[in-house]
């Protein structure tokens, strides 16, 4: 692989440009090249798909969530109404025994 580096500058922000860069590839060089070509487009593929994942699972656990919140308020009036069957069959257990 020939590199030819013609001119690097400094700019006012003393950040280096190059002006112009010339180069020539084998054809190992560009076998090479293509694979990661492929090889980074596979994984912004995955990442795409990674992505439409964590949308759809976030939008699961949020349903889950709700139903959570039903659930809970629906076993604490469950646990009001047992408790108040409980203190009616006490009273009533007292009024029979009188």
């Amino acid at each position: 692989m020939k590199n030819n580096l013609r001119k690097v500058v400094k700019n006012a922000s003393n950040d280096y440009i190059c002006v112009s860069f010339c180069f020539s590839m084998t054809e190992e060089k560009k076998k090479l090249l293509t694979d990661l070509e492929f090889r980074v487009r596979q994984v912004m593929f995955m990442c795409d798909t990674l992505k439409e994942e964590n949308i759809q699972l976030k939008s699961d656990l949020e349903v889950i969530q709700q139903q959570l919140v039903e659930k809970t308020g629906q076993l604490n009036q469950l646990k009001t109404k047992y408790d108040s069957l409980k203190t009616a069959r006490t009273i009533t257990a007292a009024s029979v025994d009188v």
